[in-house]
């Protein structure tokens, strides 16, 4: 397994993490299965937006005896009233919920407390107004969450969220499909059929800009969707019309500013192994830049997708990561002193780059490498 640091929050998690779609199966008996594969696998780190108590209950059952083992990503403001799942922002709710949640995983605290489901402006507001973001906090401050998260669908309210909430951890949803949408507070139209049938060009702004605003601030990003519900793998089914693997949509995710760990439903312990197999996948089978490249009325030209074909530089540059430092530092007017350390580390830097253009040749997208590495060394110095 591979790990990485979910943002500034000091966690150390597995970059296959683990949802929670499968575990009702089999009247909740998959749970103990899945938690049981994903301790052998090295995975450490899962999420339940779900709240069925039974479900809850379970999870709870299948922690007992390991719970330091694992990282707790669960919701507030999703609880179960009337004997079905209801998205609440009254703030009463919220608490009976959070009460009865803790109760149900016997635990005395969650490792992320996320913010459950935020994809308008309008319910951004109500969670401040209606005291939900002051209750995360105080959750906090009581040592009950560790850290605050938010879910989303919708770039431009997760910005809003981490640059004005304090927000630490993001769960978004990534793949190469969605990341061409603009956004929206309707999530059933960034998989809509006539949201593809225009020519569509690059990675929409807004998500580049939040992907990027994530990385700079320290804020971590946990991936839902990553397959698209599995129509991603399926040519039929895939709005792109061609089909993707596994580890090309892992690769993807996890190679967006900021992403720490692919959330990924599993209804069986073979698939959530399918999952963990790109930890040992080759270069070659988790490359996406073909498979991308190949979309039918999509074109990424112009822009780096960090696919990392531009390699081998005869300089040893690590033309993606200068390139990744040099996005996150233009969307600023002053270059962040984080970026700037992590610009520093770099083994090598764009000041060494001797126009040679082999790098171009290879790209995929036709970026205009050599330009961008001219840009690098203006911005960083060296």
């Amino acid at each position: 397994m591979l790990y990485r640091e979910l943002g500034n929050t000091g966690m150390s998690v597995s970059v296959i993490a683990m949802g929670c779609e499968g575990m009702t199966e089999e009247n909740c008996a998959m749970t103990a299965k899945l938690f049981d594969e994903a301790e052998a696998l090295g995975i450490n780190y899962f999420d339940l937006y779900a709240s069925d108590p039974a479900l809850r209950q379970a999870v709870g059952k299948a922690l007992k005896g390991r719970r330091e083992k694992f990282y707790i990503q669960s919701h507030l403001c999703s609880v179960w009233k009337n004997g079905q799942y209801l998205r609440t922002r009254d703030l009463e709710e919220v608490k009976t919920g959070f009460a009865g949640m803790m109760a149900l995983l016997d635990t005395d605290y969650l490792d992320v407390g996320m913010i459950h489901y935020c994809d308008a402006m309008s319910d951004w507001e109500a969670i401040v107004e209606n005291g939900i973001l002051d209750y995360a906090r105080e959750l906090k401050a009581a040592g009950r969450i560790r850290h605050i998260g938010l879910s989303s669908h919708n770039p431009l309210v997760a910005e809003r969220a981490v640059t004005e909430g304090g927000i630490e951890v993001l769960m978004f949803s990534v793949n190469p499909c969605y990341d061409l949408q603009p956004a929206g507070e309707d999530v059933n139209a960034l998989w809509a059929d006539e949201a593809y049938e225009k020519h569509l060009t690059n990675m929409d702004p807004d998500r580049q800009r939040l992907y990027e605003t994530c990385q700079r601030l320290g804020v971590g990003i946990t991936v839902m969707k990553a397959f698209g519900g599995g129509d991603l793998l399926k040519s039929d089914l895939s709005p792109a019309g061609v089909a993707l693997t596994v580890n090309q949509c892992i690769h993807y995710a996890l190679s967006r500013p900021a992403v720490t760990a692919v959330l990924a439903g599993a209804h069986s312990p073979q698939q959530l192994r399918q999952s963990a197999a790109y930890c040992q996948a080759s270069d070659e089978d988790r490359d996406y830049a073909a498979a991308l490249a190949s979309f039918p009325k999509i074109s990424w030209k112009g822009h780096c997708m960090y696919c990392s074909h531009c390699a081998p530089c005869p300089q040893q540059i690590s033309v993606a990561d200068v390139t990744k430092f040099l996005n996150l530092a233009q969307a600023q007017r002053t270059l962040p002193e984080t970026v700037r350390e992590h610009y520093k580390v770099l083994a090598h830097h764009a000041g060494e780059c001797i126009q040679c253009g082999a790098c171009e040749t290879r790209c995929p997208f036709g970026v205009a490498i050599r330009e961008n590495m001219k840009k690098a060394a203006a911005v960083f110095g060296y």
